[in-house]
């Protein structure tokens, strides 16, 4: 047996280091495969930005050179113009271009006329100018003291029509605006000058820091102030498959572990460089790995598991028929349980139809019990009106009138035939209603709804505007049921105008395709939480008062047991607007 367990346990160990060596190899595959697909994006957005920052200083460059002809600014530098109108021209120029400023220098380097600042700065001595003066297009970047901030300038030379330099153009482009546009982008970009200090980014804390050599040598002081640049953000260089990896201490806004890109960009004198996240690679390098490791360990396991299996069926086969009475007993003994159990969820499930049949039916008894002392005043004012009726035919009778007591007798009969509908409609309403769907003509629905809420009506001096369709509007449904839920809608319609100004319902009937839509409308304050009106238990009413807060959740049901919907919502000009949608019957003739 110990032999048998340290077989296992040398087998699983020399699995489970095979599975290690495969993972690494994926992760280091993967790694580097995400690694060249960053680099080859990277590169690309780095170029991207690069073209984007060329273009823009593109524009500044070209603005100087095509002011380098314009004659008004030649006079001037020939000693001719009139310098107040060439500055007017380079104001005007510099308003509509965005430049910083616009200097128009002189061939001793003196400043002859400016956009935005008082002329007096010596060019003189100055690289750009220097190569302005000998006739190709100069160019310079600083932190200046003059403007306060950074600035790219473009100094373009003005010819004499003999041929010699007579002054230059310089155009300067606040590099503050230009980069505004991508700050804060992904991923991290900067650009470094020649004296290695990162003149522009999309990251301000690196900012005038130098990766090379001291930043308080001398040659910074022409480009930089003393003191401005600092040294740059602790990183650990590596290379990696033929990438530079860095590992930056820089704060939370720099990856911690970044790819590094260069890009040389000649026509501005910079270098653009670029910082991506690796984190995205080695995480999707690891996932690739555990994956691989969890394949081979499933299989690994699959494969263990089946030969102890087959090991383990080998041992159990002798004791399996011994083992067969009792798991047959077993199983009957949960089949019986199944069986009851079934039979306790059939009992569960007819007991929660009929619960529910019970509370539709509740629902129709609470609104026949708020409509109760409108029906009675309905009721007894014709029983009133039959009384005197047949004691006035009485006495008619008694004085030898008849034809006098057989008019009260007609309108005696009138009066028992309107009570007769009235107790008719209740008893129909009250009933349970069982029956399956079948075709209901709306109107009819509605017409009897309104009879029986006509009282609740007149007592609450509500106003309900309806005009039945000519021809009768065929849905499908139950009678009972459907008029449940209008005379609900209808209840709570009455209901919810209690003090207020203007009491009115609106029913009308619509067809939109295949259905027809009944709309009832109330001059109400409206409908607080739409979103709640059919959840069970949710009123508006007074706490104690009529309302139990399941008439709509009682009407959703059942308008949704006719394959039908409603829904309720504020109404633009005041009021709430339920709508309760049928499906129409074929040939039906819509209002």
């Amino acid at each position: 047996m110990g032999g048998l367990f340290r077989h296992r346990a040398a087998v699983v160990l020399v699995f489970l280091l095979f599975v290690s060596v495969l993972a690494g190899g994926v992760f280091s595959f993967g790694y580097r495969a995400a690694l060249d697909q960053l680099s080859r994006r990277g590169t690309s957005d780095l170029a991207l930005a690069a073209d984007r920052l060329t273009s823009e200083l593109q524009r500044y460059r070209e603005l100087a050179v095509l002011l380098a002809d314009r004659p008004v600014l030649t006079s001037v530098a020939y000693g001719q113009g009139d310098p107040v109108a060439a500055r007017d021209v380079l104001v005007d120029v510099a308003d509509k271009t965005g430049s910083l400023d616009i200097v128009l220098v002189g061939p001793d380097g003196r400043e002859l006329v400016a956009a935005g600042t008082t002329p007096g700065q010596s060019h003189a001595g100055t690289d750009y100018f220097e190569r302005a003066m000998d006739g190709a297009l100069g160019s310079w970047h600083q932190l200046s003291p003059r403007y306060g901030r950074r600035t790219y300038s473009f100094a373009a030379p003005i010819f004499r029509p003999e041929g010699p330099v007579a002054g230059a153009v310089v155009v300067v482009a606040d590099v503050e605006e230009v980069e505004a546009a991508w700050r804060g982008d992904r991923p991290t970009i900067l650009f470094t000058d020649d004296l290695g200090v990162v003149f522009m980014t999309n990251r301000s804390e690196l900012l005038y820091r130098s990766r090379t050599g001291d930043p308080t040598r001398a040659a910074l002081s022409a480009e930089y102030p003393t003191g401005r640049v600092a040294p740059f953000v602790g990183y650990r260089e590596t290379r990696l498959w033929g990438h530079e990896i860095w590992a930056v201490d820089g704060g939370r806004y720099l990856p911690e572990r970044a790819l590094h890109l260069t890009l040389n960009l000649p026509v501005i004198g910079m270098t653009a460089e670029a910082l991506l996240d690796v984190a995205p690679a080695r995480q999707l390098a690891l996932l690739q790995a555990s994956v691989a490791a969890a394949l081979c360990l499933a299989f690994g396991a699959l494969l263990f598991l089946a030969t102890e299996r087959r090991r383990a069926l080998a041992e159990a086969n002798s004791r399996l028929e011994a083992r067969v009475a009792d798991r047959t007993a077993e199983l009957s003994r949960l089949n019986a349980d199944l069986r009851r159990e079934v039979a306790d969820r059939s009992a569960a499930e007819a007991a929660l139809k009929k619960a529910q049949a019970d509370l539709v039916q509740a629902g129709k008894l609470s609104a026949l019990g708020q409509m109760s002392a409108g029906i009675s005043h309905e009721l007894n004012q014709p029983l009133m009106a039959i009384r005197s009726f047949a004691e006035n035919a009485e006495a008619f009778i008694a004085r030898g009138k008849p034809e006098v007591a057989a008019q009260n007798l007609s309108r005696i009969s009138e009066l028992a035939r309107r009570m007769g509908r009235i107790i008719r409609n209740l008893r129909a309403f009250a009933r349970q209603e069982s029956e399956p769907l079948s075709d209901v003509d709306l109107v009819r629905v509605v017409d009897t709804v309104l009879e029986m809420a006509g009282a609740k009506a007149h007592q609450a001096e509500v106003t309900v505007n309806w005009t039945p369709p000519a021809a009768p509007v065929m849905v499908r449904g139950g009678e009972v049921r459907l008029g449940q839920v209008i005379l609900n809608l209808v209840n709570n319609a009455i209901d919810a105008m209690e003090g207020a100004a203007v009491k009115r319902v609106e029913i009308s009937l619509s067809r939109s395709g295949a259905r027809v839509e009944l709309t009832v409308r109330d001059t109400g304050p409206g409908i607080a939480e739409p979103d709640r009106i059919f959840d069970p238990f949710y009123t508006t009413k007074q706490v104690g008062g009529d309302g139990m807060g399941l008439g709509l959740s009682i009407s959703y049901g059942l308008v949704q047991s006719f394959g039908g919907a409603i829904r309720g919502r504020n109404h633009p000009q005041g009021g709430a607007v339920f709508v309760v949608e049928l499906d129409a019957v074929a040939q039906a003739v819509a209002a």
